[in-house]
């Protein structure tokens, strides 16, 4: 399972419900993906096939959405 949080023009925020329990988000592009840390602060934790642009995009779009990712990470997994 992996709930959408955000859409964002081409950009979709998401986890999947059986991954790793250290916060972060997956972000979706048509032209790649990537992983973001939320804690102890927003640090990229991998990424492929996305432009430096489309990566700092998608990074913007994390910093700017961040409350409502953590807000359904706490609502999807407790705590």
């Amino acid at each position: 399972m992996a709930p959408t949080v955000v859409r964002d023009g081409s950009y979709r925020l998401f986890f999947f419900s059986r991954e790793e329990p250290r916060m972060h988000i997956h972000v979706a592009h048509p032209h790649g993906e990537a992983k973001f840390w939320l804690q102890p602060s927003l640090t990229l934790a991998n990424h492929t096939g996305l432009s430096k642009q489309e990566l700092a995009n998608a990074e913007r779009i994390v910093a700017r959405h961040l409350q409502e990712v953590i807000d359904a990470w706490h609502e999807h997994f407790g705590g």
